[in-house]
């Protein structure tokens, strides 16, 4: 976003970040759930789960995403959640 200020222009950059983890959910069923609550904090970013992966991987890309808040809300649904470095 551009502010002008004094007649200079600033730009406000948010930080783009893709953060991935390793989780205990299962089925489909309990993704879709647990994307809907994922959503309400972030709803412009882009997630996904991959359950064929043996770590269940959710993935996470957007912008000024909190690891803490997702682990969070995973926690919130019962469900385990580690950052993946």
């Amino acid at each position: 976003m551009l502010y002008p200020e004094n007649n200079i222009m600033f730009a406000t950059l948010a930080t783009q970040v893709v953060l991935v983890f390793k989780t205990n959910v299962q089925t489909k069923k309990q993704a879709k759930k647990t994307l809907a609550q994922l959503l309400i904090h972030y709803p412009k970013a882009k997630i996904n789960f991959d359950l064929s992966d043996c770590d269940k991987i959710l993935r996470v890309e957007g912008e000024d995403i909190s690891t803490e808040e997702i682990i969070k809300v995973l926690n919130e649904e019962l469900f385990e959640c580690e950052e993946l470095e």
